[in-house]
């Protein structure tokens, strides 16, 4: 029998949780894991919508690569968003695994599918891991096989995700062929970057002042959006879950989707 601690072992395996941040909340956040399994949906973020597609859908395991909760909280009431969606997960017997930044950092996570995605050579973490150097760290760097001009690099990356809209920070002309990458809200590896010599750093968002640094330091900066830097591998997650649990029925969340929209 196949149970929600089975499905959690194999995510250990893939996204070891000693590789997440210190202050992040990781693994089995909710649940029995003694209980058998036979649905698991992926998702970027657990909301009303994801919350409401695995109730109906009689989802046993949500793998939601953003915690629930990601903070500390004193009570379980429906007085607030998130303890609300706890409370009815919880009555609906649904169980939440988050491999967050672990995700972020494994060996084939989400800053290395990145890369990957972007056909960049020669990578290694952009910041070492400090516990075990020989363990993958944050982030990544590499080196595109010809350099190209930043707006030709931002063309590039919006083609491949098929992003909505690109923003880019930088001069249009200016040289890019050592690319960082740091997936979601990854802003702070700006400086991490500069000083690994990164001619542009892919992420999902950044604060005004991040992108003020970025010019001062001629470091290029692409925002994908945080939704469109990380949904994707929470897709490609769901793709390895079935490939090692062929028995069970997996899918990323139908219901999703970027909260953010443009005119």
């Amino acid at each position: 029998m196949t149970t929600i601690q089975t499905v959690c072992d194999y995510l250990e395996r893939y996204a070891p949780t000693d590789l997440a941040e210190d202050w992040d909340n990781v693994g089995l956040i909710l649940g029995d894991p003694e209980l058998p399994c036979a649905k698991v949906m992926t998702c970027l973020t657990i909301t009303p919508e994801s919350a409401s597609e695995a109730i109906g859908n009689g989802v046993d395991l949500i793998v939601s690569h953003h915690p629930l909760p990601f903070r500390p909280v004193q009570r379980i009431t429906t007085a607030l968003t998130p303890t609300k969606l706890i409370w009815d997960l919880a009555r609906a017997g649904v169980s939440v695994y988050s491999p967050h930044t672990a995700f972020d950092s494994a060996t084939q996570g989400i800053n290395q599918m990145l890369c990957d995605r972007l056909q960049l050579t020669q990578t290694e973490s952009l910041i070492p891991n400090k516990q075990d150097p020989a363990a993958p760290g944050s982030g990544r760097i590499g080196k595109l096989d010809a350099a190209m001009t930043l707006a030709q690099f931002a063309d590039q990356v919006k083609n491949e995700f098929e992003l909505p809209r690109m923003q880019f920070v930088g001069e249009p002309g200016q040289r890019v062929q050592r690319v960082a990458t740091a997936c979601g809200s990854g802003g702070s590896f700006l400086e991490k970057a500069d000083l690994k010599n990164a001619d542009v750093l892919v992420t999902g968002e950044a604060t005004f002042h991040t992108v003020l640094e970025a010019r001062a330091r001629n470091v290029g900066l692409l925002l994908m959006g945080h939704y469109f830097s990380e949904r994707f591998a929470v897709e490609a997650l769901a793709e390895h879950i079935d490939g090692e649990f062929p028995q069970l029925e997996t899918w990323a969340s139908r219901d999703e989707a970027s909260p953010i929209h443009g005119i």
